[in-house]
């Protein structure tokens, strides 16, 4: 059975703060069993932050300004904490 994870976030990313939570994600067994993660968040640099992922494939781009940020995780046996503590929430 699969669940979902989501937060809405005024929070600011760097790229890099993206890159290292998702490259976490994808490796760390005691965040659950991850299968997507996506989202939308502002980034410090004053541009939108766009990613997805997937297991083994990450697609980080700039996009158009939100109302605010937003992240999503989906998977199995999720660890809403961990997750939380992850991005800073």
């Amino acid at each position: 059975v699969f669940t979902s994870w989501g937060r809405e976030t005024a929070t600011k990313y760097t790229k890099e703060e993206i890159e290292a939570a998702l490259k976490i994600l994808s490796e760390a067994e005691d965040l659950g069993v991850i299968l997507r993660a996506k989202g939308m968040v502002d980034g410090k640099d004053g541009q939108w932050i766009y990613f997805d992922m997937v297991p083994e494939e990450t697609e980080i781009r700039e996009g158009a300004p939100e109302y605010t940020g937003r992240l999503c995780v989906i998977g199995s046996k999720l660890n809403e904490d961990k997750l939380a503590e992850l991005f800073g929430l």
